[in-house]
Protein backbone atom coordinates (compact mmCIF):
# COMPACT_ATOMS: atom_id res chain seq x y z
CA UNK A 1 0.00 0.00 0.00
CA UNK A 2 1.28 3.46 -0.89
CA UNK A 3 1.67 5.58 2.27
CA UNK A 4 -0.60 8.57 2.54
CA UNK A 5 1.32 11.85 2.27
CA UNK A 6 1.19 13.93 5.47
CA UNK A 7 -0.70 16.76 3.75
CA UNK A 8 -3.46 14.42 2.58
CA UNK A 9 -4.28 13.30 6.11
CA UNK A 10 -7.46 14.84 7.43
CA UNK A 11 -6.84 17.08 10.43
CA UNK A 12 -9.21 18.96 12.66
CA UNK A 13 -6.35 21.36 13.44
CA UNK A 14 -5.46 22.43 9.92
CA UNK A 15 -7.30 23.66 6.87
CA UNK A 16 -4.92 22.78 4.07
CA UNK A 17 -4.47 24.15 0.59
CA UNK A 18 -3.36 22.00 -2.34
CA UNK A 19 -0.57 19.51 -1.69
CA UNK A 20 2.64 20.83 -3.25
CA UNK A 21 5.43 18.28 -2.85
CA UNK A 22 7.74 20.56 -4.82
CA UNK A 23 7.21 23.58 -2.53
CA UNK A 24 10.22 24.91 -0.65
CA UNK A 25 8.36 25.12 2.67
CA UNK A 26 5.05 24.74 4.44
CA UNK A 27 3.41 28.00 5.57
CA UNK A 28 1.30 27.68 8.71
CA UNK A 29 -1.09 30.62 9.26
CA UNK A 30 -2.53 31.45 12.71
CA UNK A 31 -5.72 33.56 12.81
CA UNK A 32 -6.38 36.55 15.06
CA UNK A 33 -8.67 36.57 18.12
CA UNK A 34 -12.17 35.77 16.93
CA UNK A 35 -10.77 34.64 13.59
CA UNK A 36 -10.88 31.36 11.71
CA UNK A 37 -8.82 29.47 9.16
CA UNK A 38 -10.99 30.80 6.31
CA UNK A 39 -9.26 34.18 6.70
CA UNK A 40 -6.33 32.71 4.77
CA UNK A 41 -8.48 30.77 2.31
CA UNK A 42 -7.01 32.17 -0.90
CA UNK A 43 -3.40 32.65 0.11
CA UNK A 44 -2.24 29.46 -1.64
CA UNK A 45 -3.20 31.00 -5.00
CA UNK A 46 -0.66 33.77 -4.47
CA UNK A 47 2.13 31.75 -2.86
CA UNK A 48 3.09 28.95 -5.28
CA UNK A 49 6.40 28.45 -3.47
CA UNK A 50 4.55 27.31 -0.33
CA UNK A 51 2.20 24.58 0.72
CA UNK A 52 -0.28 26.63 2.77
CA UNK A 53 -2.09 25.47 5.90
CA UNK A 54 -4.24 27.53 8.29
CA UNK A 55 -4.80 26.64 11.93
CA UNK A 56 -8.37 25.77 12.94
CA UNK A 57 -8.94 26.90 16.52
CA UNK A 58 -11.61 24.99 18.48
CA UNK A 59 -15.03 26.52 19.03
CA UNK A 60 -15.72 27.92 15.54
CA UNK A 61 -16.42 26.91 11.94
CA UNK A 62 -16.05 23.12 11.56
CA UNK A 63 -15.13 22.86 15.27
CA UNK A 64 -18.09 24.88 16.54
CA UNK A 65 -19.30 22.05 18.78
CA UNK A 66 -16.02 22.07 20.74
CA UNK A 67 -15.34 24.50 23.60
CA UNK A 68 -13.15 27.47 22.64
CA UNK A 69 -9.58 27.43 23.97
CA UNK A 70 -8.97 29.08 27.33
CA UNK A 71 -5.19 28.71 27.76
CA UNK A 72 -2.89 30.11 25.07
CA UNK A 73 0.24 28.00 25.84
CA UNK A 74 -1.94 24.86 25.92
CA UNK A 75 -3.41 25.82 22.54
CA UNK A 76 0.13 26.26 21.18
CA UNK A 77 1.10 22.83 22.54
CA UNK A 78 -1.79 21.19 20.67
CA UNK A 79 -0.82 22.94 17.44
CA UNK A 80 2.86 22.07 17.87
CA UNK A 81 1.98 18.38 18.28
CA UNK A 82 0.02 18.54 15.02
CA UNK A 83 2.81 20.31 13.14
CA UNK A 84 5.43 17.74 14.09
CA UNK A 85 3.95 15.40 11.49
CA UNK A 86 4.57 18.03 8.79
CA UNK A 87 8.19 18.64 9.73
CA UNK A 88 9.58 16.59 6.84
CA UNK A 89 9.80 19.99 5.09
CA UNK A 90 10.71 23.42 6.49
CA UNK A 91 7.97 25.11 8.50
CA UNK A 92 7.30 28.85 8.23
CA UNK A 93 4.85 30.22 10.81
CA UNK A 94 2.79 33.39 10.35
CA UNK A 95 0.34 34.70 12.91
CA UNK A 96 -1.81 37.80 12.90
CA UNK A 97 -2.59 39.75 16.11
CA UNK A 98 -3.27 37.16 18.84
CA UNK A 99 -2.28 34.53 16.30
CA UNK A 100 1.26 35.91 16.23
CA UNK A 101 1.69 35.08 19.91
CA UNK A 102 0.17 31.61 19.42
CA UNK A 103 2.59 31.09 16.51
CA UNK A 104 5.50 32.30 18.66
CA UNK A 105 4.69 29.90 21.51
CA UNK A 106 4.25 27.10 18.96
CA UNK A 107 7.65 27.90 17.43
CA UNK A 108 9.31 27.77 20.85
CA UNK A 109 7.80 24.34 21.51
CA UNK A 110 8.84 23.01 18.11
CA UNK A 111 12.41 24.23 18.48
CA UNK A 112 12.53 22.76 21.99
CA UNK A 113 11.60 19.38 20.51
CA UNK A 114 14.31 19.62 17.87
CA UNK A 115 11.93 20.56 15.04
CA UNK A 116 13.46 23.45 13.06
CA UNK A 117 11.36 26.51 12.28
CA UNK A 118 12.51 28.26 9.11
CA UNK A 119 10.95 31.65 9.92
CA UNK A 120 8.36 33.30 12.18
CA UNK A 121 6.26 36.20 10.86
CA UNK A 122 4.46 38.31 13.47
CA UNK A 123 1.76 40.39 11.79
CA UNK A 124 -0.19 43.20 13.45
CA UNK A 125 1.01 42.21 16.90
CA UNK A 126 2.81 43.64 19.86
CA UNK A 127 5.83 41.61 20.94
CA UNK A 128 4.74 38.96 23.47
CA UNK A 129 6.40 40.73 26.39
CA UNK A 130 4.15 43.71 25.54
CA UNK A 131 1.09 41.67 24.61
CA UNK A 132 -1.37 43.49 26.84
CA UNK A 133 -2.47 46.85 25.42
CA UNK A 134 -1.91 49.86 27.68
CA UNK A 135 -5.31 51.38 26.88
CA UNK A 136 -6.82 50.40 30.23
CA UNK A 137 -9.14 47.76 28.77
CA UNK A 138 -9.46 44.60 30.85
CA UNK A 139 -11.60 41.85 29.34
CA UNK A 140 -12.15 40.29 32.78
CA UNK A 141 -14.31 43.30 33.65
CA UNK A 142 -15.90 43.76 30.19
CA UNK A 143 -19.18 42.16 29.18
CA UNK A 144 -19.54 40.30 25.88
CA UNK A 145 -21.01 43.27 24.02
CA UNK A 146 -18.10 45.50 25.05
CA UNK A 147 -15.57 42.94 23.78
CA UNK A 148 -17.47 42.65 20.51
CA UNK A 149 -17.47 46.43 20.13
CA UNK A 150 -13.69 46.48 20.69
CA UNK A 151 -13.18 44.01 17.84
CA UNK A 152 -15.60 45.86 15.59
CA UNK A 153 -13.58 49.05 16.13
CA UNK A 154 -10.50 47.31 14.73
CA UNK A 155 -12.28 46.11 11.58
CA UNK A 156 -11.59 42.88 9.76
CA UNK A 157 -13.66 40.32 7.88
CA UNK A 158 -14.68 38.21 10.85
CA UNK A 159 -15.57 41.27 12.87
CA UNK A 160 -18.27 42.12 10.33
CA UNK A 161 -20.19 39.03 11.44
CA UNK A 162 -20.65 40.63 14.85
CA UNK A 163 -22.70 43.40 13.28
CA UNK A 164 -25.21 40.87 11.91
CA UNK A 165 -27.81 39.85 14.53
CA UNK A 166 -28.23 36.45 12.86
CA UNK A 167 -24.54 35.65 13.39
CA UNK A 168 -23.87 37.49 16.62
CA UNK A 169 -25.21 34.77 18.93
CA UNK A 170 -23.12 32.17 17.08
CA UNK A 171 -19.90 34.17 16.90
CA UNK A 172 -19.84 36.01 20.21
CA UNK A 173 -18.88 33.04 22.47
CA UNK A 174 -15.61 32.26 20.70
CA UNK A 175 -14.75 35.91 20.07
CA UNK A 176 -15.03 36.69 23.77
CA UNK A 177 -13.24 33.47 24.76
CA UNK A 178 -10.27 34.37 22.54
CA UNK A 179 -10.00 37.89 23.95
CA UNK A 180 -10.15 36.62 27.53
CA UNK A 181 -7.61 33.86 26.82
CA UNK A 182 -5.22 36.40 25.33
CA UNK A 183 -5.68 38.74 28.27
CA UNK A 184 -4.66 35.95 30.66
CA UNK A 185 -1.48 35.18 28.72
CA UNK A 186 1.75 35.69 30.67
CA UNK A 187 4.99 35.81 28.69
CA UNK A 188 8.04 33.82 29.79
CA UNK A 189 11.28 35.40 28.51
CA UNK A 190 13.10 32.10 28.01
CA UNK A 191 13.86 30.20 25.90
CA UNK A 192 14.77 32.47 23.01
CA UNK A 193 13.92 31.39 19.50
CA UNK A 194 16.78 30.58 17.16
CA UNK A 195 14.87 31.20 13.91
CA UNK A 196 14.63 34.47 11.99
CA UNK A 197 11.70 36.67 13.01
CA UNK A 198 9.97 39.32 10.89
CA UNK A 199 7.45 41.75 12.39
CA UNK A 200 4.96 43.52 10.12
CA UNK A 201 2.54 46.25 11.24
CA UNK A 202 0.27 48.78 9.61
CA UNK A 203 1.21 52.44 9.88
CA UNK A 204 -2.33 53.29 11.07
CA UNK A 205 -2.77 50.41 13.52
CA UNK A 206 -4.27 51.91 16.70
CA UNK A 207 -2.93 49.08 18.89
CA UNK A 208 0.50 48.29 17.44
CA UNK A 209 2.99 51.05 16.78
CA UNK A 210 6.49 50.72 15.33
CA UNK A 211 8.05 50.30 18.78
CA UNK A 212 5.65 47.52 19.76
CA UNK A 213 6.47 45.65 16.55
CA UNK A 214 10.23 46.28 16.73
CA UNK A 215 10.29 44.73 20.22
CA UNK A 216 9.90 41.30 18.60
CA UNK A 217 13.67 41.49 18.11
CA UNK A 218 14.06 40.52 21.78
CA UNK A 219 12.47 37.07 21.35
CA UNK A 220 15.10 35.54 19.05
CA UNK A 221 18.84 35.07 18.85
CA UNK A 222 18.45 34.88 15.08
CA UNK A 223 18.06 37.60 12.46
CA UNK A 224 15.23 40.13 12.84
CA UNK A 225 13.44 42.34 10.30
CA UNK A 226 10.69 44.89 10.80
CA UNK A 227 8.35 46.19 8.08
CA UNK A 228 5.84 49.03 8.38
CA UNK A 229 3.15 48.84 5.70
CA UNK A 230 0.15 51.01 4.79
CA UNK A 231 -3.04 50.22 6.67
CA UNK A 232 -4.63 49.60 10.03
CA UNK A 233 -4.79 46.60 12.31
CA UNK A 234 -6.22 44.40 9.55
CA UNK A 235 -3.96 45.73 6.79
CA UNK A 236 -3.49 42.19 5.46
CA UNK A 237 -7.15 41.87 4.46
CA UNK A 238 -6.43 44.17 1.49
CA UNK A 239 -2.62 43.91 1.28
CA UNK A 240 -1.42 40.47 2.41
CA UNK A 241 2.32 40.39 3.16
CA UNK A 242 3.21 38.16 0.23
CA UNK A 243 6.33 40.20 -0.58
CA UNK A 244 8.26 39.44 2.63
CA UNK A 245 7.03 35.84 2.61
CA UNK A 246 8.56 35.20 -0.80
CA UNK A 247 11.63 37.41 -0.50
CA UNK A 248 12.88 36.33 2.92
CA UNK A 249 12.53 32.53 2.72
CA UNK A 250 14.95 30.84 0.30
CA UNK A 251 13.17 29.05 -2.54
CA UNK A 252 9.70 30.42 -1.71
CA UNK A 253 9.50 32.85 -4.64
Amino acid sequence: MTPTPPTATASRWLRSGPARPEAAARLICFPHAGGSASYFGRWAEHLPGYEVHAVCYPGRAARLAEPPPTDLPALAADVAAELERLADRPLVLLGHSMGAVVAYETARLLEGRGVPVRHLYASGARAPQLARPDDGQDTSTMDDDAIADALLALGGTDAALLADPDFRELVLPYVCADFRMFDRYVHRPEPLLGCPVTAIAGDADPQVDAGHAAAWSAVTSGPFRHHTVPGGHFYLADRPPFGPLTAEVPGAD
